[in-house]
């Protein structure tokens, strides 16, 4: 049976979903709904299979089978909710709400109702992604000492989310799927120069003992870098997705420390091996997100990106929101206790 898809949204990123699920043999047609007629006309003209909605009501009373919600945040619940509880499987552009109680409340909702729940974390679709994260279940780069992550750019500023929400579902998704650890506690930092919102930003994120992460994004960069590095006692990995070939670089170099006789008993050795950049599979990753939301609603079998990803990605924002308002101090994840970051460093040291 071919599926009926509809898309809530034809603003930047809806235009794009309406696309892959267009050319997905597994679709027999596309619904659209967006509140500006202009831009229904516009992909009713780009994409002959689609077909417009009078209203999101009217979406829900069809028959189509998934709903995609591509919205400005400060919707997603509210019409993710309709949409489940009108009994249509939803997938819904990152993040996956404003807050993790409206996440729990959806994933709850869809468990309810067996329906299939998905956010779009696109990037964890791509094939630099999978490859990184090929290379890290294989125990290649041992055991694993940070993640570093920069994704700058000149706007775009948006007026309901900070650069935090806009930007850092992206890495804070690749990092969880990457990491095989949970996160403990969350200190960030911003600033905002043109409105109320945040237009710069820096997270940390801790990981028991020995694994930290830091994201650092901003809208008013002069260039558009998007790197993320992944150090390991083995070997370490840099992604630049701005590269139009090899995006992810495997460095066989590091530290290590050996024992001399004499009166330096241990000495810090510096390995640079090899440089090596694995072979990338170059399927567009929003017709793998696509492929995975249809193969979920078919079988059951839970997406990559699921409701539960999406909460772990909002729980870390809120946390940093409610960081950089206590100027940076850090906020456990466990029980939102919050303390200086100070008391922090002098914990561990102890």
């Amino acid at each position: 049976m071919l599926m009926k898809m509809a898309v809530v949204g034809l603003g930047y990123w809806g235009p794009n979903i309406v696309r892959n699920f267009s050319d997905s043999e597994q679709v027999e047609s596309v619904l659209c709904f967006d509140s500006d007629p202009q831009r229904m006309e516009k992909t009713a003209r780009k994409l002959p299979r689609t077909r417009s909605a009078k209203s999101f009501e009217d979406v829900l009373a069809s028959d189509v089978h998934g709903v995609a919600i591509v919205t400005p945040t400060s919707h997603h619940y509210a019409l993710a909710r309709k949409a489940l509880e009108a009994g249509k499987h939803v997938l819904v552009e990152k993040p996956l709400a404003m807050t993790s109680e409206e996440c729990a409340s959806l994933i709850a909702i869809a468990q309810d109702r067996k329906l299939i729940l998905m956010v779009d974390h696109t990037f964890v679709y791509t094939g630099a992604v999978r490859k990184m994260k090929e290379i890290v279940s294989q125990g290649d780069i041992g055991d694993l000492y940070y993640f570093d992550s920069v994704r700058v750019n000149l706007g775009l500023l948006q007026h309901d989310v900070n650069v935090l929400w806009d930007l850092a579902p992206h890495d804070l998704s690749i990092m969880s799927y990457l990491l095989d650890q949970k996160p403990t506690a969350v200190s960030a930092v911003g600033i905002s120069h043109y409105n109320h919102q945040e237009d710069i930003a820096y997270m940390t994120v801790h990981f028991g003992e020995r694994l930290l992460a830091h994201i650092h994004v901003n809208w008013l960069a002069p260039v558009k870098v998007r790197r993320i590095l992944i150090g390991g006692s083995k070997k370490m990995i840099v992604y630049d997705d701005t590269e139009s070939i090899e995006k992810v670089r495997v460095y066989d170099s590091g530290v290590q420390m050996v024992s001399r006789e004499g009166i330096y008993r241990t000495l810090v050795e510096y390995r640079t091996g090899d440089m090596s950049a694995p072979k990338l599979d170059n399927t567009e990753a929003l017709s793998l997100v696509v492929a995975d939301f249809i193969n979920a609603i078919r079988t059951g079998i839970p997406p990559v990106s699921d409701g539960l990803s999406g909460l772990e990605v909002v729980r870390i924002l809120e946390a940093s929101q409610l960081s950089i308002k206590n100027q940076g101090a850090l906020v456990n994840l466990t029980d939102g206790t919050i303390e200086s970051p100070y008391e922090h460093v002098t914990k561990n040291r102890t």
